[in-house]
């Protein structure tokens, strides 16, 4: 449904100007309906928000976003991109693997659990020789695997340090189960507070039930190793352009197209301050699901992981799609 700018709650107060630079990045692969507006915005650099604000008003019109059946109020979570101590080689601490794709991934459908990678000989083979680096927590590991990517800081042979991203590069097709959603049904944590804190905090309380927790969830999920040129930027998204810490947001692409601007009316976890911003649809996973739901970015770090791991709220959005042109003259 059409609306006007005075129903975005919030806009006035957005540091739009924040994100031009995710915005320009979006329209690296910008769709058909963008490509008119990318091309006076490659030419545009707002002084300030009021100004970004302005131009946007002036070429793009707001629409609340509903669910089929009229619902506009959906779901907020949170993802961030991790940052792992690794090793090259499996020594002291440091001996749970990160793997890449086996060779025989696209022969066999779906490929092996979890379960059935840790346990079975045949299995086992298929992942050997194909570790990136080890890390020392099998937890580190998974948060990379439920993420999608993350960064790891090596310690090389000769003493040096160096980070380098891990992406995505493919699942074993099995599905995906929340080790939270485990956790609740065995009577370990309640259902308002199987978040990702608690999780780790449960794991170093309960050293010897980890792995069948781990276990619950048969899904794997492969990585290819890439350099880090420039820190400042997220991993490439399902869209194909580096995430914006703050600026990017996980859709499903069915509802919400990738490269959409959105404005987002939800609170910080545990409801503190609201979240109203400008973002851009530049990801998408397989949680993320229906037209009233984001997965917002919030970067890396510890303090990125903390709020990711809390995020879990209501949410409101409006899709900001570019003004039809005007009749040409005649």
């Amino acid at each position: 449904m059409a609306v006007g700018w005075d129903q975005l709650p919030g806009w006035a107060d957005d540091r739009s100007a924040d994100a031009w630079g995710a915005l320009l990045r979006g329209c690296d692969r910008a769709g058909a309906a963008w490509r008119a507006l990318c091309a006076e915005a490659r030419l545009t650099e707002p002084p300030d928000d009021r100004a970004a604000r302005d131009w946007l008003v002036q070429r793009l019109q707001p629409y609340r976003v509903e669910a089929n059946d009229g619902n506009a109020a959906g779901l907020l979570t949170g993802y961030f991109e991790p940052l792992v101590e690794a090793s090259r080689t499996r020594r002291g601490a440091y001996q749970v693997p990160l793997h890449q794709p086996p060779a025989d991934l696209g022969r066999r459908k779906p490929y092996w659990t979890r379960q059935q990678l840790d346990t079975l000989p045949a299995a086992a083979a298929a992942l050997r020789g194909r570790e990136i680096a080890y890390v020392a927590d099998p937890l580190d590991a998974l948060v990379l695997q439920i993420q999608g990517s993350g960064r790891l800081t090596i310690a090389e042979p000769d003493g040096s340090r160096r980070s380098v991203r891990l992406a995505y590069a493919g699942t074993n097709d099995q599905p995906y189960a929340s080790v939270g959603r485990w956790l609740i049904d065995q009577g370990q944590l309640p259902a308002d507070g199987a978040n990702w804190p608690a999780i780790k905090d449960w794991a170093r309380r309960n050293p010897q039930r980890v792995q069948s927790m781990l276990w619950s969830n048969p899904r794997v999920v492969f990585f290819r190793e890439e350099a880090l040129p420039d820190p400042a930027l997220g991993p490439r998204g399902a869209a194909g352009v580096p995430l914006t810490p703050g600026r990017s947001v996980a859709v499903d692409p069915q509802s919400v197209p990738y490269g959409a601007l959105l404005w987002l009316d939800s609170t910080e976890p545990l409801g503190r301050r609201p979240l109203q911003r400008l973002v851009l649809a530049q990801d998408t996973g397989s949680a993320i699901t229906g037209a009233v739901r984001a997965d917002y970015f919030w970067g890396w770090g510890e303090a990125a992981e903390a709020q990711a791991g809390r995020t879990k709220q209501p949410l409101r959005l409006w899709l900001l799609w570019p003004k039809a042109p005007p009749p040409a003259a005649r």
